[in-house]
């Protein structure tokens, strides 16, 4: 097989670059306090029972209370919501402080305010996956009714949807 077709972390990068992906911040009530990342691998499990999954790397700042957590908050990010999205992203970023608005949601979990969507997950499994794990959580309780147009993300970029 030639050296540019060999299966290789840069190569499955490069690829993924090319996928547009929705953009939804991950939280968590930590021992210390809330935790959060930002997360392209979202994706519905199941309808009947209502069932989601997304990655999250085991070197990661918030996989130690993803770990322990009992459930999850997800959040679908606007357009309008760069930033947080960076900030979600960023290594020894303040996450929950200003200007992030957030309260005490259902179980506990934080709840990010001025997003698309959110819902609150029950985990169910935590999957072992390479350098991650996929978390399974079962939905509990959401809200869809937020405003405005996805934020994506694509080549290495947060970026806004085209018509």
């Amino acid at each position: 097989m030639p050296a540019d077709l060999l299966a290789t972390p840069d190569l499955l990068r490069s690829v993924f670059r090319r996928h547009a992906a929705g953009v939804a911040v991950i939280t968590a009530r930590g021992e210390a306090g809330p935790v959060g990342f930002t997360a392209t691998s979202l994706t519905s499990v199941s309808a009947e029972p209502p069932l989601l999954s997304f990655g999250v790397g085991t070197g990661a700042s918030s996989w130690p209370a993803i770990a322990a957590a009992d459930h999850v908050g997800v959040h679908i990010l606007g357009e309008h919501q760069q930033e947080l999205a960076a900030t979600f992203s960023r290594s020894g970023a303040d996450r929950f402080g200003p200007p992030t608005d957030w309260r005490e949601g259902p179980e506990g979990v934080p709840v990010l305010e001025g997003v698309l969507a959110w819902l609150v997950g029950r985990v169910v499994a935590r999957v072992p996956a390479g350098d991650h794990r996929l978390v399974i959580a079962e939905v509990v309780d959401g809200d869809p009714s937020g405003t405005g147009r996805p934020l994506l993300y694509h080549q290495g970029r947060f970026q806004r949807l085209g018509d």
